[in-house]
């Protein structure tokens, strides 16, 4: 086995979503990630339900499907799917590479579960920063509060931008 990753830690980055409060992988994209159709993933898993109890994988609701097909860019990867994707918990891809036993599902899987550390070490990193902060305002006066504030800003994500309605809503008659 070779030292280089199979997949890029940013492709797998990328793929990482946050729904209800957990941060997962939709079955198709691990799909795409093991090198296999997301049909033969689902009967893997469905072949041994008693691995993945709910808090390892859960199929989403029709709403949050819905609501993530709607903010996903590009809608072709999303084809004539009919039912609500199933998505996997890190646990959950964990307990994937017992069920997927091939050399690629081993190897993709140890760089998931090394993005998984990478994000909860630079989770764990903003936090610690954000306290230092913290100590830091209380500690000083009143004339570091705009330098404060302003590193504040810097850590918060950009606000997401609102979509423009397509087409003339104007009132009826205009």
């Amino acid at each position: 086995m070779s030292k280089t990753a199979v997949i890029p830690q940013e492709r797998i980055e990328q793929a990482i979503l946050l729904l209800r409060d957990e941060k997962v992988l939709l079955d198709s994209d691990l799909a795409k990630l093991y090198g296999v159709s997301t049909r033969v993933l689902v009967q893997a898993v469905k072949r041994n339900i008693l691995r993945f109890p709910s808090d390892f994988m859960f199929q989403l609701t029709a709403q949050e499907f819905a609501i993530l097909r709607s903010q996903s860019v590009t809608s072709s990867g999303w084809g004539g799917r009919r039912t609500p994707p199933y998505v996997f918990t890190e646990q959950g891809v964990a307990m994937l590479s017992s069920v997927l036993n091939s050399e690629r599902a081993i190897m993709v899987n140890i760089e998931i579960m090394r993005t998984f550390v990478r994000l909860r070490a630079m989770l764990a990193s903003h936090a610690a920063l954000s306290r230092r902060l913290n100590a830091l305002e209380r500690k000083y006066d009143a004339q570091f509060k705009v330098v404060f504030d302003a590193i504040r800003e810097l850590m918060e994500p950009p606000p997401a931008k609102k979509k423009k309605p397509i087409g003339y809503l104007g009132e009826m008659g205009d």
